[in-house]
């Protein structure tokens, strides 16, 4: 089974996601996404993963880039995908994705539903 995991290393929830899953001997792809963005496509196949999730689900609801949105509800789903893709930060973090799922690890311990 080949597990990535959208990681932030300034995020202590984040570094704990990736610390279990080491422990447990998965090596998981790493993808700093701040750094490497997802694409727009692989957003909604993320979202697919998590059982059909809208943006909002992954959407991090703090920073200046959140309160730059407005009123969230008024994005309709595809809009808050490219929002997302222009601005990584506003991806809730840890994500971890496997061939057949993936879950936002908040709290972390949902990291166990997929591995």
């Amino acid at each position: 089974m080949s597990v990535t995991i959208f990681h932030n290393p300034n995020c202590s929830t984040s570094r704990k996601v990736l610390g279990w899953l080491k422990e447990k001997g998965i090596e998981p792809k790493v993808i700093e996404y701040l750094k490497t963005p997802p694409s727009a496509t692989e957003l909604k196949r993320i979202l697919k993963l998590m059982g059909g999730a809208k943006a909002a689900d992954i959407l991090r609801r703090k920073g200046d880039a959140y309160e730059a949105l407005g009123d969230v509800a008024k994005l309709k789903n595809d809009d808050l995908i490219a929002k997302m893709v222009a601005e990584p930060v506003l991806i809730e973090r840890p994500i971890v994705i496997t061939d057949e799922a993936a879950v936002l690890c908040r709290p972390p311990e949902k990291v166990w539903e997929v591995v």
